[in-house]
């Protein structure tokens, strides 16, 4: 059963205060992601050249990159054609043998023509922190370009800040915003707030494991 309303009139009072101040909270990550990443999410025309681009994980279905994670693949080959980064950081969710978003990331650049040593496998990134925070600590990336989409991209350059990355973001195209749009949407309150706690607590990432070669010989990651 739920919590029975407060009795008194003090006690209704301090709930409706209580409620109100959740309301206008509930925001505040949001508003601090948006703020902080503003300057520093730009086009692919005018976006800084670094020697690494973070290309964050999008639910595969069926072992094939969904359509607004090719569409962040599809951006991280132009950066690489162009010359703007030299190598490409795939970074996922490989927590089960049925789910591997790296493996499914590295298809599409190397199927349009990188070289597979130029594509770099995460298989930790868990979640936007995680890869920041792995990046630097097991690849030693201290500059990046970060692609995503819509919402993540607007908090990401402040976490790999936080880790100690000089990060730019980047927003990919996206297809006509469907129910899973929407649906990111309402999820990025709550990724907000985790965020805006990651980034002065800076806690370690779920998996760690030992450093690998820095990303200016990039070979591919060990499983």
């Amino acid at each position: 059963m739920g919590r029975p309303l407060p009795r008194t009139t003090v006690g209704r009072r301090r709930a409706l205060w209580a409620a109100m101040a959740g309301c206008l909270l509930a925001p505040a990550p949001v508003t601090w992601g948006y703020a902080s990443a503003t300057p520093r999410v730009r086009s692919l025309a005018d976006v800084p050249d670094a020697p690494v681009a973070m290309v964050f994980g999008a639910g595969p279905r069926d072992g094939e990159p969904s359509p607004y994670l090719a569409h962040r693949l599809d951006a991280a080959v132009e950066l690489y054609r162009a010359g703007k980064v030299k190598a490409v950081l795939v970074t996922g969710d490989n927590s089960g043998a049925a789910y591997d978003e790296p493996d499914a990331m590295r298809a599409c650049p190397t199927a349009r023509g990188m070289p597979d040593s130029r594509v770099v496998s995460d298989f930790a990134g868990f979640d936007t922190w995680d890869s920041c925070t792995r990046a630097v600590r097991v690849r030693r990336v201290r500059e990046a370009v970060l692609i995503g989409q819509g919402f993540p991209i607007r908090r990401a350059p402040a976490l790999c800040g936080a880790a100690g990355i000089e990060a730019y973001g980047v927003g990919a195209a996206a297809d006509a915003h469907d129910l899973s749009w929407y649906a990111g949407g309402a999820r990025e309150v709550l990724a907000a707030g985790k965020a805006a706690v990651a980034a002065p607590v800076r806690p370690g990432p779920r998996f760690l494991g030992p450093r690998e070669p820095g990303l200016s010989r990039a070979p591919r990651e060990e499983r």
